[in-house]
């Protein structure tokens, strides 16, 4: 459960971070909800989350089945997050990642931060029958790491974030995380080595901008098999180069490395 009630926040920033929190609750993508569902979800009463389902509704940022009464997100939701995908130039990306994938013969994604996660826009990992992609923890993703590290540790903020683990190689002690990132920082890529799941591989690298910070993390996964360490400078030099392309694509002129 996420809560979102924003206790301590004035009235009207409350209102907006609950409505918010409310469309966030759809993010797993699971079936329609109840406003009950809603509340349990968000930590709102049922009277609150029905009232603010209603608002929404009235916006098009929800739509109900009126047989069941349960609600899933509108149409509103859906033409705000297109504009966005083609705003952000993603559309433009699918191509360079099915040339990276081809060459490197594994999964090729592009992610941004979104707080704790690397959300994945394009590649391999969106699911093609609902546009979705993978939130991946960054602590555990080579993506994530990438995330992270550029700019350095500005956005690893206090206090600490619980590491989780999910496998027995997971770095869950902050110390030995930021000693990582710095590593990450002196390679200039980051390495997913079995941390997120057993027998996941991935190499990551920035799409950076013109101040440093990674707009962008792009990564190669597949198996141990499939990018064996000895492929690594070959796959790594594939995946810059893509990055390079992705910067033409994705980033205005004046944001781009000179």
């Amino acid at each position: 459960m996420t809560d979102v009630t924003g206790r301590g926040a004035p009235a009207g920033a409350r209102a907006v971070q609950r409505a918010l929190g409310l469309l966030h609750s759809f993010q797993d993508n699971g079936p329609d909800l109840s406003a009950s569902e809603l509340a349990r979800r968000t930590g709102l009463t049922v009277s609150t989350a029905h009232r603010l389902a209603r608002t929404l509704l009235s916006m098009e940022f929800l739509e109900q089945d009126h047989l069941t009464n349960r609600y899933r997100l509108g149409p509103a939701v859906a033409e705000l997050g297109q504009l966005s995908f083609h705003q952000r130039g993603l559309h433009l990306a699918g191509p360079e990642l099915a040339v990276l994938a081809r060459r490197t013969g594994a999964t090729a994604d592009l992610a941004i931060r979104s707080g704790g996660h690397a959300l994945i826009l394009v590649g391999g990992s969106v699911r093609p029958d609902t546009g979705l992609g993978l939130r991946r923890p960054l602590h555990s993703t080579a993506l994530g790491k990438v995330l992270l590290a550029w700019p350095e540790l500005a956005d690893w903020s206090e206090p600490e974030p619980e590491l989780t683990a999910f496998t027995d190689r997971t770095i869950t002690d902050p110390a030995a995380l930021r000693a990582e990132l710095a590593r990450v920082q002196a390679a200039g890529f980051a390495i997913n080595d079995g941390e997120s799941a057993p027998g996941v591989r991935s190499l990551a690298v920035p799409v950076l901008d013109v101040a440093g910070q990674a707009r962008f993390a792009l990564a190669v996964r597949g198996t141990p098999e499939q990018l064996p360490k000895e492929r690594f400078a070959a796959v790594l030099r594939e995946a810059h180069g893509c990055a390079a392309a992705l910067r033409v694509l994705l980033l205005p002129p004046e944001q781009r490395p000179g």
